[in-house]
């Protein structure tokens, strides 16, 4: 129905063919991705095998230019205190094939956070999970909400939406629902 589309236009990964996105009352269409702010949590992790979790963690890092930019030892900081956050700074030099699911979600939602972004998208976050995985990232995004950041999820699990400030339902591309949730 689009949902996962939806993400990739928002992030940039996708062109937009019609009609404008807004995020924090700016128009993000024509925004260099790389301005956006983002943070992603991908269904599958998106995790790069060769790289350690730290190296997995840090690489949105490495891609800030100017004034942005960030010296080693920030990069190392920020991306210790992402690790600290999910409670995986443990696993630092493991590679994600040494990892379960549920860890290797959590550098995936690390990853996501370590450039402090105002907004992340989540495609389907519990869905590899078991149910003990999955209501730990729930309350781990819930937190990151309740803290600033805006999350925008896409899940099939009615658990998971009923935790959510507000909840859109999608068919076949259209908006068939739009409920703000009492918490």
């Amino acid at each position: 129905c689009g949902k996962t589309t939806l993400l990739r236009m928002i992030a940039g990964f996708n062109s937009i063919e019609g009609g404008d996105i807004f995020f924090n009352e700016k128009r993000i269409n024509d925004m260099d991705p790389s301005k956006r702010n983002i943070g992603m949590v991908f269904q599958n992790y998106a995790l790069y095998p060769h790289l350690t979790v730290e190296k997995n963690i840090q690489f949105p890092l490495e891609n800030l230019k100017g004034a942005d930019k960030l010296s080693k030892e920030e990069m190392s900081k920020r991306v210790l205190e992402a690790a600290k956050l999910v409670q995986i700074d443990h696993l630092l030099e493991r590679k994600p094939n040494e990892l379960s699911g549920g860890q290797q979600q959590r550098v995936a939602i690390a990853r996501a956070v370590v450039a402090n972004p105002k907004l992340i998208l989540a495609d389907e976050p519990t869905g590899n999970l078991d149910s003990k995985n999955g209501k730990e990232v729930m309350d781990l995004l819930c937190e990151l909400n309740r803290e600033g950041t805006t999350i925008v999820m896409v899940t099939h699990s009615q658990k998971d939406a009923a935790m959510a400030q507000r909840t859109i339902d999608l068919f076949d591309g259209h908006i068939v629902s739009d409920v703000k949730n009492e918490l």
